[in-house]
């Protein structure tokens, strides 16, 4: 995220893509509301008639898959009208005539043919957001979870660079962070290509630095993906996998080719707070803390590193995360002796140039934004004021491409998938009260199309894709136009992620959760 929250509420522009943010987000989901009665103008790109539609001054309902259209249809108006901060383009920006031979193909015209959307509309989007200097853009999993994921995060990149709403407040590029901690796993190195602080594996200098630190030779390979890892399963070449605060067994695509690679393991370990739908599967069960029962640190989507102190003991044979971690590294042959979470965070500072500011007693009011590189330093609220890390930004022309699957006779719908306001992920089914507000699955279907197979509201319908079916209830609502449904992925006894898609995106490797073809029938 290159800018702050409490920005939020002082835009003058909104453009929200790909984020029903009012229940993904709903702190931030505020914000913007409290922005839009202060004056702010909203432009929501969104299939489903979310929240925040009923602030917006504009809403654009694109066709599921359709967003790399739509944006080069606002960015070809943006180079032709004139909108464009040339000056920007010239002093920071490189490649622009690869940006300008893929967008020239998509004239308005082009891309309302393509997305729904009419072109009055992306013409009005694009005016709106390029003559507004206070504009930023906010996307979350609708962006993302698209075979085109990357190259669609990417062209919304061109879209603020054309316009030169980067490197200053109140504008930039801000994706929402899917869960409390997300920001922080990666920074630490949780991804399969880099350590601590974005420093790639195959980089012998960075290599070198933690070898000194750690004491041990490390492997300079990438790392596996998610999908690569359960392909690898069923190849013959992983035996055995560690989850740790994660249910793919529920919230994966394709969950039968997940459970059938979970069931073909030689051996799995499970650390969760509960007794997840994969701990089902597993050898080994650790119980962990979760976040009110240990001390530490969690990162935000703002990059704000905050302190997290134990409030109450966990319960039984629970415990923190880093201590389990700790006592199997020393059995396993490299001592770790850390005695207390801030002792992993100094060694975190010492590696980690843009946490080497922070210490516990400066975090302590209410935290720091990297990078942070000295103890004098107050942390940045917005990221690439004077130059980009690469130097000058980079355009990138990115053509649309279509989803991965297309309805046809057969699977006449599109399902796209997110999640509620009342559930949080899978962890929230254990609250009673949380269960009264939403207890089960309610898949949203336009009245025209439940019509059409005898579906009345609330009735039970079962819903089916090329990968699986499951047992729903059904909520008729035009919040969904004709030919696409949505559900969310919160109920194990209704295991949507059977129904979707896991065509991943070639780079992220993220899977296209939000287009799979489906067909529904009563029950």
């Amino acid at each position: 995220m290159t800018n702050s929250l409490a920005e939020v509420e002082e835009y003058d522009v909104l453009l929200v893509v790909g984020s029903n943010t009012t229940e993904a987000h709903p702190v931030i989901g505020g914000k913007m509301k409290r922005a839009a009665r202060r004056g702010a103008r909203l432009i929501v790109i969104d299939p489903r008639r979310i929240e925040l539609v009923d602030y917006a001054a504009l809403w654009l309902r694109l066709r599921p898959g359709t967003d790399a259209a739509l944006i080069n249809g606002m960015i070809h108006l943006i180079l032709t009208q004139g909108w464009a901060d040339w000056e920007f383009i010239a002093k920071r920006c490189e490649n622009y005539d690869d940006l300008w031979e893929v967008v020239k193909k998509y004239p308005p015209e082009v891309a309302s043919e393509i997305s729904g959307v009419p072109v009055a509309q992306i013409y009005a989007a694009a005016e709106m957001y390029a003559h507004t200097p206070r504009a930023g853009i906010f996307y979350t999993l609708g962006i993302t979870e698209h075979t085109t994921g990357t190259a669609n995060v990417i062209n919304l990149a061109n879209l603020a660079l054309v316009t030169g709403h980067v490197g200053k407040p109140h504008a930039g590029v801000n994706p929402l962070r899917g869960q409390n901690n997300v920001q922080g796993a990666c920074d630490m190195g949780a991804l399969p290509n880099v350590y601590s602080g974005y420093r790639q594996v195959t980089d012998p200098q960075a290599a070198a630095l933690f070898e000194r630190a750690w004491g041990v030779p490390l492997n300079p390979k990438l790392g596996l993906r998610i999908p690569e890892m359960f392909d690898g399963v069923l190849e013959g070449t992983v035996k055995t996998m560690f989850v740790m605060g994660e249910d793919p067994a529920l919230t994966d695509p394709d969950i039968n080719h997940v459970r059938k690679a979970l069931s073909g393991l030689e051996f799995l370990v499970v650390q969760d707070i509960f007794l997840s739908e994969t701990a089902k599967y597993a050898d080994v069960v650790l119980p962990a803390a979760c976040y009110a029962e240990k001390d530490g640190t969690f990162t935000n989507t703002e990059r704000r590193v905050q302190r997290v102190r134990k409030a109450v003991e966990p319960p039984g044979q629970a415990r923190a995360d880093w201590e389990i971690i700790s006592d199997l590294a020393t059995r396993m042959g490299y001592p770790m002796d850390y005695a207390s979470a801030a002792d992993i965070f100094e060694e975190i500072r010492a590696l980690t140039p843009s946490y080497a500011g922070m210490t516990y007693e400066r975090m302590d009011a209410c935290g720091l934004q990297w990078p942070c590189p000295t103890v004098d330093h107050p942390g940045t609220t917005f990221l690439h004021e004077d130059v980009f890390p690469r130097g000058r930004g980079r355009l990138t022309g990115v053509e649309y491409e279509a989803p991965a699957e297309l309805t046809n006779e057969e699977y006449p719908l599109l399902l796209t998938t997110g999640r509620m306001l009342y559930q949080y992920n899978v962890s929230t089914r254990q609250s009673p009260t949380l269960e009264g507000l939403a207890p089960y699955e309610q898949a949203e279907i336009n009245p025209a199309d439940a019509a059409k197979v005898g579906v009345s509201d609330g009735d039970l319908m079962r819903v089916s894709s090329r990968r699986g079916s499951v047992v729903t209830r059904a909520k008729l609502t035009d919040r969904v136009p004709p030919g696409i449904m949505f559900m969310t992925f919160h109920y194990h006894e209704t295991p949507t992620n059977a129904l979707t898609n896991s065509a991943f995106d070639p780079v992220a490797k993220t899977a296209e959760y939000k287009v799979s073809a489906v067909r529904i029938e009563r029950v």
